[in-house]
């Protein structure tokens, strides 16, 4: 599976911004899809991310109430919807599948990464 994020950009402090993350390739074996964020110097966090077979959410506290994770199976593309941004948003977010058969195996997939600054 291969991942490519748009929706990154600068903001001001309480705006919103919405990420995408189209996928291909094998999709129908796509698992679990989420999101993290990395800031320099730091370990790359889970932010959300979301259980295929039974529509499973999972949030990291920082952002429960204001991000929402979101999958359109129609084309094939994760959404990230951030509300109510913060300076403490401010990252590279990454968007990530798990993914696999029986025959392949599990396997994880990244995208490439796209900058969110939040300031005023």
């Amino acid at each position: 599976v291969q991942l490519v994020e748009s929706g990154g950009g600068k903001v001001r402090p309480g705006d919103s911004l919405r990420l995408s993350c189209a996928a291909s390739g094998s999709t129908s074996s796509i698992k679990m899809m989420g999101w993290y964020r990395q800031t320099p110097g730091s370990q790359r966090q889970l932010v959300a991310n979301l259980m295929l077979h039974n529509s499973a959410e999972n949030y990291a506290e920082s952002v429960k109430g204001r991000f929402t994770i979101d999958f359109d199976s129609v084309r094939d593309t994760m959404f990230l919807q951030m509300n109510s941004l913060t300076s403490e948003d401010t990252a590279v977010y990454f968007c990530y599948v798990l993914w696999g058969t029986v025959e392949t195996g599990l396997k994880n997939s990244w995208g490439q990464g796209t900058q969110v600054n939040v300031s005023s």
